[in-house]
């Protein structure tokens, strides 16, 4: 798979996965688009009805990382119309989602509850860390104090 990156300060880590280019190309040349980004001014509503119609038919999005980067209104007409082929969405723009949201009526949208981090190893590994933390504690030998 080729990756396509854009980012506001480009890296070497970066290059070695991705090839950076400008938005526009993005969205020309992406099948799919996924969003893992702080809410900034500039990122608020990237996913919206001009840039969709940028992108290519059929495109895949997913949006990781802060709901009000997607116009949740537009993304849904794109899904029903088709120019959108399917959204999967770990967040909404307002939590818990309401039910008056456009995107639980829109074609291939799924939505998971923001908890797309929460893989079985991940869980797994803050049951460790804290298992961890207890017994040094009781052993005398605090770990990840914090001193405020």
């Amino acid at each position: 798979m080729g990756v396509l990156a854009n980012d506001a300060y480009p890296n070497e880590a970066g290059r070695q996965i991705a090839e950076y280019v400008d938005k526009e190309e993005l969205f020309a040349r992406s099948d799919v688009i996924a969003l893992h980004c702080p809410l900034f001014p500039e990122t608020e509503g990237i996913v919206c009805k001009e840039n969709i119609e940028k992108m290519k038919d059929g495109v895949i999005i997913l949006n990781n990382s802060r709901g009000p980067l997607v116009k949740e209104q537009d993304l849904a007409d794109t899904l029903n119309s088709g120019k959108v082929y399917a959204a999967g969405l770990d967040v909404v723009s307002t939590e818990p989602i309401r039910g008056d949201n456009p995107l639980l009526q829109a074609k291939n949208c799924i939505i998971t509850p923001h908890m797309s981090w929460g893989a079985k190893e991940s869980r797994q590994r803050l049951m460790d860390i804290a298992v961890s933390n207890l017994k040094a504690f009781l052993e005398g030998q605090p770990q990840n104090v914090v001193n405020g």
